[in-house]
């Protein structure tokens, strides 16, 4: 029964991946900046930041919601609550929270929200080059719903539907897509295969008050209608479909130690395949230190190493707490620092 349900799993993701797979697996062109809504792309959760996003076969906590949902059907107690915050490049305020319940037998519901949100700035225009008085500002929100069960005590699927928007001044884009996450633990040493899609939805299209002109079609004042209601065509372009599969493993596990080492193989659609990596050792599971390497082999890229570290203390019996804090090098961009806080209850 087991092997049934693996097949059936790794059938839906090859159907699912093979969509944009084989027209890119061996292009020369790495297709950046040609999706929409990038802020799908920034991870959540220091944890996994300080690992190097190496999180698919880790997945143990609420930030599997994002990774891989499947892993929130093993997540302990009886549900979870985190709370993500980020200062990113150019002062631009990256938020994520999410929350999970496990309904025992039927499985764990979760529901996320992700926002990013641009700092307000004057429009300056070449005649107006310090401000025309007006300002203007951009901002990106995700809702997500999702579904996470364990098919056996090894073997688990998860889902997450989310409605995605992005603003800038007044116009807006929407769209919708799907994740899907399986989760399986092997016989040998419960080595980790985890594997994912995330965005596999739709195009999006800008739209709203900024694209609308008044339009003359002869160009003349004195001769046929002038100021006709018209609007730019504007194009339409796909979200980030990305396709993961990573393995993780403790590789040192004692009374007071333990050491996790997991590695992630991304491929996205609009930039070439690479790999991230990374570390985590715990000590009685209460402090915890972490290391990682993101973007092996992505050219050009500025993202490298990764620190982090944690804390999970019981509050009381069947309630704890978890506070992680996260380092990542951007090198020409500085750095950037990641927070997040969250209860297991």
């Amino acid at each position: 029964m087991r092997k049934f349900y693996l097949l059936i799993t790794l059938s839906i993701l090859l159907l699912f991946s093979n969509i944009d797979l084989y027209a890119q697996l061996f292009r020369d062109i790495t297709k950046v900046g040609t999706t929409a809504a990038q802020f799908l792309k920034i991870g959540p959760g220091a944890r996994a930041i300080g690992m190097g996003e190496t999180y698919v076969g880790v997945s143990d906590d609420i930030y599997a919601v994002y990774y891989n949902p499947a892993g929130v059907a093993i997540n302990k107690g009886n549900g979870q609550v985190a709370f993500s915050h980020t200062q990113w490049l150019a002062d631009i305020s990256y938020d994520f929270a999410a929350t999970s319940l496990n309904l025992e037998s039927l499985g764990s519901l979760f529901i996320t929200v992700t926002s990013l949100r641009v700092p307000e700035d004057k429009v300056r225009t070449f005649d107006y080059p310090e401000g025309n008085g007006q300002n203007w500002d951009a901002s990106s929100v995700a809702f997500g719903i999702g579904f996470a069960r364990s098919l056996t005590d090894r073997f688990s699927i998860g889902f997450q539907a989310k409605y995605i928007q992005e603003s800038i001044w007044s116009s807006s884009a929407s769209g919708f897509a799907l994740d899907v996450g399986t989760y399986y633990i092997t016989p040998f040493n419960d080595l980790v295969i985890g594997a994912s899609i995330s965005n596999f939805g739709t195009k999006m299209q800008l739209d709203g008050r900024d694209i609308q002109i008044n339009y003359d079609p002869d160009d003349n004042s004195n001769t046929g209608p002038n100021n006709v209601p018209a609007k730019y065509e504007m194009d339409q372009y796909d979200i980030p479909l990305t396709f993961r599969i990573g393995f993780s493993m403790d590789v040192v596990k004692t009374r007071y130690i333990r050491v996790k080492a997991a590695l992630d193989a991304t491929h996205p659609n609009d930039n070439v395949e690479y790999l991230n990596t990374g570390i985590e050792l715990a000590y009685d599971e209460l402090f915890f230190i972490r290391g990682g390497y993101k973007s092996i082999f992505l050219s050009n890229s500025e993202q490298s190493f990764t620190l982090g570290a944690g804390l999970n203390y019981e509050l009381t019996s069947g309630l704890s707490i978890k506070v992680n804090y996260a380092y990542g090098d951007y090198g020409r961009l500085k750095n950037i620092q990641y927070f997040d806080i969250g209860l297991i209850f």
